[in-house]
């Protein structure tokens, strides 16, 4: 036999490697093939769970329960057709799943009407389901909006056309008009024994809580005024109705620019004496405002009569507890940190929550799990490490916690775990549905992004992740993510936004391609506090934010490893709006850049900002200047890179006319302008197609502009 030299074995084991780190390259539709779970419940008995899965556009209900928790898949839709599901329930008895079919819930305006990604002669409707856990039963209830299921688990209660309807689940579902009332009915919740409902009645400038009992019997309105009442909370007995009050539109005109603390209060009502009153009243500060985190004020009640409550009083979205007599709030969570999807568990004992919070000091860019009792400040963190947790549900049964997990560069998935054996909380936990991740998926693939800081001008900390690709090569291109929101918080790991997952999967492929990218949480984000996210003269009070774009491509141009002529930016929403600063303010730093449903143009929405009337605001003219000054247009003599314009027609978030109009003026001002539309999609890319049409154009575009 030949003897082969040591220089061709050197060199075939080299050609070996070389082809497979070829065969080993990130493909753009593996990295997109991941199940995105969302909608996780639990029934309020027992131990059953459901949950929704987008799997490369096709959207179904998945269900499980103890003791094993296999997923099983309950609907059969099996089209990238864009029908989203929302509003997914179990009924208490656990014998019925619901959920609402179509729509784009999670816009600025028409969230409720029809989505037509594929063009059909008939639109779809959006309509509401009810199947039976076991998948035998399955029934169409009808158009409408706001399914709840009663406590009785016979009835769906719902909004159409924003008036109150029923159904039944025992009879024939045949839905009717519960009640007529004025405005617009919503938030309904039904009381603990399921005979009444509260709602609010939305009157524009007013809005009333209000209480149906039956068809004979008069609709109670709660302490009727000039003000805004809303989020009614049923007390566990019944017998009382927590609600949160801020003031009524109108009132003499004011300063548009300065930043001005806006009053909310907590109501209570003894529903046997119809007496209301007042029980707490926010402090009368900036941070004392109405909370802008996930869901808002989260008015619950737990159990020994404690009304909870959210507030960012003392500079950070915590938890608080208060008696519901009233009396001087206890704080729940003390610490520099958020808490998000809270939610009570069956007994009313506790809260769980997601937090941004743990043993780590970059747990402040991940998510964990956490609870708190409702009577005390005595909070456990009770996931930790690497990974990401969010949106815990408590079975009925108070046996299990389930919530939705990344583990590494896995794709999120629901798990699940006794609470027995939270001590022992990565051994015990159980992944639910993991054979649904493609096997092609390439999570070793995957990088893991780090997390890193720079400063502002200013001095403001700012928070990143960054992507690097493998291999050593010298002066890369780099590529600068910026989010939308811009109330939203990129992770050191995949996001609990389906959105923001596209985005980081983005990222991911960006980083494979050979592309270093820099994903930036910019002051307006949230998870670093009530000052970070409503930091002064931010937005339309004059762009401040946008300085922490800047430095972010500056701290990438003076690291050794990239080259500074070859920094791109992208980002949808908020993040194009501030990508179009960057190659309006600062073409020289950026190379080119792709905006995908952004703004240009601020004062197009200045009806809304600064209503026409006799009486100005006593800054108007100054407001209107700044506005304009913190819109990209306004620089545009600047831009001279390239840039890739993405837009649905549908948008339901940013008006199509933002691009129009932004596309006319480049044009005219003679700059390289690239154009991807898509018609009859929405801001959220409904149709699985589309999203991968939008980030191969990214891709191509970035490709083009900055690779050599």
């Amino acid at each position: 036999m030949k003897k082969l030299s040591l220089f061709t074995l050197l060199s075939i084991i080299g050609l070996c490697n070389a082809c497979l780190i070829h065969a080993q390259t990130l493909s753009l539709r593996d990295v997109k093939s991941y199940p995105f779970p969302t909608s996780l419940t639990a029934a309020a008995t027992g131990n059953k769970i459901a949950w929704a899965f987008d799997e490369q556009g096709k959207r179904n209900v998945y269900v499980a329960e103890a003791p094993d928790f296999k997923a099983r898949k309950l609907t059969d839709y099996n089209e990238d057709d864009g029908q989203e599901i929302s509003s997914l329930s179990i009924s208490a008895d656990g014998n019925w799943v619901v959920f609402l079919r179509g729509g784009d819930h999670g816009s600025n305006w028409n969230d409720e009407a029809p989505v037509n990604v594929n063009a059909s002669p008939e639109p779809p409707k959006v309509q509401i389901h009810a199947l039976s856990f076991d998948g035998k039963q399955h029934i169409v209830i009808g158009e409408g909006e706001n399914p709840i299921l009663s406590p009785k688990s016979d009835q769906v209660l719902f909004t159409r056309k924003g008036q109150a309807w029923i159904a039944s689940l025992a009879a024939e579902p045949l839905a009717k008009q519960l009640f007529q009332a004025n405005g617009i009915t919503g938030e309904m919740q039904w009381s603990p024994k399921g005979n009444a409902i509260a709602f609010v009645s939305n009157r524009s400038d007013h809005s009333f809580i209000g209480i149906y009992t039956d068809k004979n019997t008069a609709i109670k309105w709660l302490s009727p005024s000039f003000n805004r009442d809303r989020s009614p909370r049923w007390s566990p007995d019944g017998d009382q109705l927590a609600f949160v009050r801020t003031p009524g539109r109108g009132g003499a005109t004011d300063s548009i620019l300065s930043r001005k603390h806006q009053p909310w209060a907590i109501w209570n009502t003894d529903l046997k004496t119809m007496e209301a009153r007042q029980v707490w009243k926010a402090p009368q500060t900036l941070a004392g405002s109405p909370p802008t985190t996930q869901g808002g004020t989260n008015l619950n009640w737990g159990t020994g009569n404690r009304i909870l409550f959210v507030s960012a009083q003392d500079g950070w979205s915590h938890l608080y507890s208060i008696p519901a007599a009233g009396g001087p709030a206890l704080l729940l969570t003390p610490g520099e940190f958020m808490a998000e999807h809270i939610v009570l568990s069956p007994d009313k004992k506790w809260l769980y929550f997601s937090a941004n919070t743990g043993k780590d000091s970059k747990d402040i860019d991940r998510r964990h799990i956490a609870r708190v009792p409702v009577n005390k400040a005595a909070m456990e963190v009770i996931s930790e490490g690497t990974n990401l947790e969010w949106t815990p549900a408590i079975t009925g049964d108070s046996k299990y916690i389930t919530f939705i997990t990344s583990i590494g560069q896995q794709p999120p998935l629901p798990a699940v775990i006794q609470l027995d054996k939270l001590k022992q909380f990565n051994k015990e936990i159980k992944l639910i549905a993991k054979e649904n991740i493609p096997a092609s998926f390439p999570t070793s693939l995957l990088t893991a992004p780090k997390q890193v800081f720079f400063h502002a001008p200013d001095g403001l900390l700012i928070h990143a992740q960054l992507f690097e690709g493998k291999g050593k090569a010298q002066k890369k291109p780099a590529i600068i993510y910026i989010h939308g929101g811009p109330s939203r918080q990129m992770l050191l790991g995949w996001n609990y936004s389906e959105y923001y997952t596209n985005a980081y999967a983005m990222n991911q492929y960006l980083a494979s391609l050979g592309f270093t990218v820099l994903s930036v949480n910019y002051r307006m984000g949230i998870g670093y506090g009530y000052e970070f996210q409503n930091a002064p003269n931010c937005g339309t009070k004059g762009a401040a934010e946008y300085q922490d774009i800047k430095s972010a491509g500056l701290w990438l141009s003076k690291q050794q490893n990239i080259d500074a002529s070859r920094i791109g930016v992208y980002g949808g929403s908020y993040g194009g709006y501030l990508t179009n600063m960057a190659l309006a303010k600062d073409s020289k730093l950026f190379a080119a850049g792709v905006s995908i449903h952004s703004m240009g143009d601020l004062t197009l929405d200045n009806d809304r900002r600064m209503p026409e009337r006799f009486e100005k605001a006593p800054d108007a003219e100054l407001a209107l200047k700044t506005i304009w000054e913190s819109s990209p247009v306004a620089h545009i003599g600047g831009w001279t890179s390239p840039v890739m314009l993405i837009h649905g027609d549908d948008d339901r978030n940013v008006h199509f006319s933002q691009s129009t109009d932004l596309n006319k003026r480049l044009l005219e001002k003679g700059i390289e302008v690239s154009s991807l539309v898509i018609v009859d999609d929405t801001h959220h890319w409904m149709k699985y197609e589309n999203v991968m049409k939008v980030n191969q154009a990214v891709a191509d575009f970035f490709s083009r502009k900055l690779m050599p």
